[in-house]
């Protein structure tokens, strides 16, 4: 992406005034989307932007600066603006020797988003609205999106470190609204992957907006949903976002740094039932949280959190584990060029067990199954969290009975793997993907996991 002497060039500027470590992040992104609603293409757009992020590190001051400019002139004129923010002053020269690192991809892209024609990208789009609408009469709203973006990276520093990535990940979603005598309901489905076109080869964008559109027809006879602490059972896959936020970010050293995660001091110690293993894997094939290297051009790693419900590790950028004597777990993560990395999940997972899912359902007289879990808020200082549950349904005397009007789930993430009494068979990834945000920042992430059930979860429901 940039000559090999230029990079070289540009570190030696970026440490001129005295720096201990320097870095030079060059991206280069496609991205298209389109939308439709209610039959009508309300968006069709594509774009591409290039640029580069230098950072330099003096002490435990970093400074920073991009630039569009991928010029000589322009990236050595934002490695001096980095580098004099970090520490004005100084002088003489420090040369690099740069060794490219092999990175391998977990995948490689059959077809490229952007050599296809953007009326197949929209004719994808006409076909789930079709099959949405002809589900049932009571769908009156009908919303479906595709997204690609293709991006290659080139990270360098003054360890002499020279590797790049390209990756492409495509997205779909579909979502609808029925109406009935209960009033509006909803359903959501989307389908994602670090892959090209060809995910289109494999995805039924039919099946997926009838499933859509089924999910909110159920809805339609939902009843409210019980309130007070009350045994769950969440389903394998989409119920990952609840471990993913209530617990995923407090392993993130950032917040291990400043003492602002419950997690903070206790690896080696039990803090979750022993049949809970918990992972991050940025290798795990077509994965939405997939890739080779991370922002700072670490290999894409598995790390291990909590191994038999003891915490084992957190996820590391380089520059906090440069501090701690350690190596990054590969964490490193940036939303484009314009920004510094910080530390991210890639893949969450929570692990399968033995047991069987059906059985987990026959052993709760009386509790709740979360088949999809929505959006939430979560304390990663204390753990506590509020998640909506957006297709949820009784569970009485064993068997899984009348769906569930949207509620929330309220409790606190370590108090939930400590009650964790069950762990099924049936691993899944959430389809479709999603963006985790943290510090304005957006960045891929997958998540995982099987069937499994909390004892305890307060139910924040309406019916009296």
């Amino acid at each position: 992406m940039l000559d090999q002497s230029l990079i070289q060039r540009v570190l030696g500027d970026a440490l001129r005034r005295g720096g201990d470590f320097a870095e030079v992040f060059v991206e280069d992104r496609r991205a298209s989307s389109a939308r439709l609603d209610d039959g009508r293409v309300e968006e069709l757009t594509s774009g591409r932007d290039r640029g580069a992020g230098i950072r330099v590190v003096v002490g435990d001051t970093t400074g920073f600066a991009h630039t569009a400019d991928l010029s000589e002139a322009g990236l050595r004129a934002a490695a001096e603006a980095a580098g004099a923010a970090a520490r004005g002053g100084g002088g003489g020269v420090r040369e690099i020797a740069l060794t490219r690192q092999h990175t391998t991809r977990a995948y490689e892209p059959a077809v490229l988003p952007e050599t296809v024609e953007k009326a197949r990208k929209v004719e994808l789009l006409e076909r789930a609205n079709e099959s949405a609408r002809a589900t049932g009469d009571a769908i009156v709203q009908v919303s479906a999106g595709y997204a690609d973006v293709h991006r290659r990276i080139l990270v360098s520093n003054s360890d002499g470190l020279l590797a790049e990535d390209d990756a492409v990940r495509t997205r779909f979603v579909v979502s609808t609204v029925a109406n009935g005598d209960t009033g509006m309901q909803t359903g959501f489905e989307s389908s994602g992957h670090t892959m090209g076109f060809e995910l289109f080869d494999e995805l039924d964008v039919e099946e997926l907006a009838a499933k859509a559109a089924r999910r909110a027809l159920t809805k339609l006879r939902a009843r409210p949903a019980p309130s007070g602490v009350l045994p769950v059972v969440i389903g394998a896959g989409r119920g990952a976002v609840l471990f993913h936020e209530a617990c995923g970010h407090g392993f993130e050293a950032d917040a291990i740094e400043k003492q602002a995660s419950t997690y903070a001091g206790k690896v080696g110690r039990q803090v979750a039932a022993p049949t809970v293993t918990l992972v991050d894997d940025g290798t795990l094939g077509r994965e939405w949280g997939t890739f080779a290297i991370d922002d700072e051009g670490r290999p894409a790693q598995r790390t291990v959190l909590i191994e038999n419900g003891v915490l084992t590790d957190y996820m590391w950028d380089f520059l906090r584990a440069r501090k701690a004597g350690r190596p990054s777990s590969g964490n490193g993560r940036r939303e484009t060029y314009q920004s510094l990395p910080m530390v991210r999940m890639t893949n969450t997972c929570v692990l399968p067990g033995d047991e069987d899912p059906e059985e987990l359902v026959r052993q709760t007289p009386h509790g709740i199954y979360v088949a999809q879990m929505g959006g939430g808020q979560v304390n990663t200082a204390t753990g506590d969290f509020v998640f909506g549950m957006t297709e949820a349904y009784l569970i009485e005397n064993g068997e899984i009975t009348d769906p569930l009007r949207d509620a929330n789930l309220i409790g606190n993430g370590p108090e939930v793997l400590r009650n964790i009494d069950a762990v099924a068979s049936d691993f899944a990834m959430a389809e479709g993907g999603g963006m985790c945000g943290k510090n304005g920042q957006s960045v891929p992430v997958g998540m995982g996991q099987p069937t499994l059930r909390v004892s305890g979860v307060t139910v924040g429901g309406t019916a009296a």
